[in-house]
């Protein structure tokens, strides 16, 4: 009976991948069609750097939704054709029943943490470069109005840097002993050599020392400062490129230097533990919801597991802006779904039971 419900969960799962994933293809394919003729990209690109990573990124994305309906398709079959019936009239219990169906949901856990912590990063890294130069360019050149703690204690600000030259203009670095300023320098131009070595060009030091200030001016004086341009230039959409590990180590990063744009990496890490674990919330929903016989057969299961699924991604999606928007906090935003639909399928589950 496990390997019977199993075998039914899974190829209902897969099967729904390759059907639903098929139509999304064709229909984006249509919209971005335009664009890939303006572009003239090669046919080659577009199937291997958009279409293939397109695949596992957006099953990841949407896995909660592929297996509530799956779920809820196989399973109000099995009641309709009085198998459930038969395996309680044999003695198995209600709770028993569901053990098939958490190692399904178990196996489907591991397989979206490991997609979405390495597997889907690396892919979808392909995938937003194609957009980036094709379809919609979200990177820029150009950084306005820097300011940072590149280390404990040192404030790095500059009016304006160019990413294509790796020069900034109008910089001024502050350090602290404490909420004590002991040294400021400002320079007129400030440019990144390499191995995190810069160069300001018409600067000046002062340094304070009790009630005491040296000055110290030059027209060339060689820093260390820990951070590289790109960090400068890192956007929200570039969270999907990275792996869970340094997804957690840049988050810690920007927080010690007081970067302002943490909210959207935050959230993308929390969602790659509570997406995954969706899998057990929806399938015991879907469960509940399925496992008697009523008249009329499946297809007001599958109404109202459509409008479910439908309110679960829209949850996600305005719980996500909340938290960006300084809202709610990025733990919330990812887990609050999860805690609403869990505290739905929990009565459920013991009025199906008894």
């Amino acid at each position: 009976m496990d390997w019977y419900i199993i075998k039914k969960f899974l190829g209902t799962f897969f099967f729904s991948i390759v059907l639903i994933l098929s139509i999304a293809i064709v229909f984006d394919m249509t919209e971005k069609m335009d664009d890939f003729f303006e572009g003239q990209v090669p046919f080659r690109e577009i199937i291997l750097d958009y279409y293939l990573p397109f695949i596992p990124y957006y099953m990841n994305m949407f896995s909660s939704l592929f297996i509530f309906i799956s779920v809820i398709y196989f399973t109000s079959k099995l009641a309709g054709n009085s198998e459930i019936i038969a395996m309680l009239a044999s003695g198995v219990s209600y709770h028993r029943l569901m053990v098939p169906y958490a190692v399904s949901a178990g196996l489907l856990f591991v397989l979206g943490m490991v997609l979405g912590g390495w597997v889907i990063p690396r892919s979808s890294e392909r995938m937003l470069r194609f957009t980036d130069k094709y379809i919609e360019h979200y990177t820029t050149e150009n950084a306005r109005n820097i300011q940072l703690e590149v280390e404990p204690g040192t404030i790095l600000y500059m009016e304006s840097f160019r990413k294509y030259n790796c020069i900034g203009y109008r910089a001024s670095i502050e350090r602290f002993e404490g909420k004590t300023l002991v040294e400021r320098t400002t320079a007129d131009r400030i440019y990144y050599d390499s191995l995190e070595y810069w160069h300001l060009e018409n600067y000046t030091q002062r340094t304070f020392t009790g009630m005491r200030e040296s000055l110290e001016r030059g027209e060339r004086k060689d820093i260390i400062l820990p951070i590289i341009p790109d960090e400068l230039f890192i956007t929200a959409q570039q969270a999907h490129e990275m792996t869970t590990p340094e997804l957690r180590h840049y988050m810690n990063r920007q927080r010690q230097r007081g970067s302002g744009n943490v909210k959207a990496f935050e959230v993308e890490y929390h969602k790659r533990w509570s997406s995954p674990l969706g899998a057990f919330i929806m399938t015991l929903l879907g469960v509940t919801m399925s496992s008697r016989k009523v008249r009329g057969g499946m297809g007001k299961n599958l109404g109202i597991g459509t409008v479910l699924t439908a309110a679960y991604i829209l949850f996600s999606t305005v719980s996500t802006t909340f938290s960006v928007n300084n809202v709610m906090s990025p733990f919330m935003a990812a887990w609050l779904p999860n805690i609403v639909f869990l505290l739905i399928s929990i009565p459920l589950y013991i009025r199906a039971a008894r």
